[in-house]
């Protein structure tokens, strides 16, 4: 064993330990679109357009945000999405927690259709987003609705 090898891996965790806000932002939702496996076109296009709409990712075109896609899916196989949930929550802005919560429920949703492991991954970041279970739900009723049509 070398000297150097479980400080490495020290300092490999701590630079993965804080993301910024639209890293952190970016890698719930790209989690939420994962979760079942499979990653269509259509799931990053509409990803896609909601970043286009919010102040946080205003400055990231569409190359730099690919590219953001590609490491947090890195980062997920690496570390796992559990981990990589955890860190993205963790260094999520308060006044990002419900709209996090709420894009995650809408592309979710927008295929018509919940899995298991989508309804488990909405739970757990309810949870761990400290949103109320009341809110969560007026979150979800909305969605449900936006996605009816």
């Amino acid at each position: 064993m070398s000297f150097f090898e479980n400080r490495h891996s020290e300092l490999s965790n701590q630079s993965q330990t804080v993301m910024s806000p639209a890293e952190a932002f970016a890698a719930i939702t790209l989690i939420s679109i994962s979760i079942d496996g499979y990653i269509s076109n259509e799931e990053v296009s509409s990803l896609l357009s909601s970043f286009n709409r919010m102040h946080i990712f205003r400055s990231y075109p569409s190359d730099v945000l690919r590219r953001l896609f590609d490491r947090l899916l890195s980062m997920s196989q690496k570390i796992g999405t559990s981990q990589l949930l955890q860190i993205a929550v963790a260094s999520l802005p308060h006044e990002l927690h419900e709209t996090a919560f709420a894009t995650a429920t809408d592309l979710i949703l927008a295929d018509g259709e919940v899995t298991p492991d989508e309804d488990t991954l909405l739970t757990a970041l309810y949870k761990a987003l400290n949103i109320s279970e009341a809110v969560a739900n007026k979150i979800i009723d909305v969605m449900l609705i936006k996605n009816k049509g």
